[in-house]
């Protein structure tokens, strides 16, 4: 029988809203990061869609987006300035180099900068560096919840498809 998620355990109920957050946040990145467990390059890049979208693109994806959004939106720099692409869909373009380590490693550390950079602040506090102009950053939390819940969910299907094929 699986285990809960940690997020389940007792005693997250009772943590104050950001270490829910936090909690729920760091169960996502870890789903999404081990999507690719197991697998091998060829599967991890193998296309079944017509988009960009692969497990490993997927992967590499998070890794852009934990970039802008908790270091373009809290740093203020520019996405040129950080080294990521300049639109989310360039960041599924995978090269030559990219491998399952390779994105993985990047990912991990994309996820503890972030919770390094969001932790000096609170909830309510604004963060002005994203396009869309200052935002909370419960607000950022939320997306971040959105986003990684999706493309698990992507990743779900793509890998019952690569593996079950």
């Amino acid at each position: 029988m699986p285990s809960l998620p940690a997020t389940f355990v007792p005693d997250v109920f009772s943590q104050p809203l950001r270490a829910q957050f936090d909690a729920f946040l760091d169960e996502h990145r870890a789903l999404l990061n081990a999507c690719l467990d197991g697998l091998t390059e060829e599967q991890a890049r193998r296309s079944l869609v017509p988009s960009r979208t692969t497990l490993l693109g997927l992967v590499k994806h998070a890794t852009f987006v934990e970039k802008v959004w908790f270091d373009e939106a809290i740093t203020c720099r520019s996405r040129a300035e950080i080294g990521i692409p300049a639109t989310p869909d360039e960041s599924f373009i995978l090269e030559d180099r990219d491998t399952i380590a390779s994105i993985q490693e990047a990912h991990r550390d994309a996820c503890e900068a972030s919770r390094r950079a969001a932790s000096r602040l609170e909830l309510d506090d604004v963060v002005s560096g994203n396009r869309r102009g200052p935002l909370p950053l419960r607000w950022v939390y939320l997306h971040m919840l959105r986003e990684l819940s999706q493309h698990c969910g992507h990743a779900d299907i793509l890998r019952e498809q690569i593996l079950n094929r």
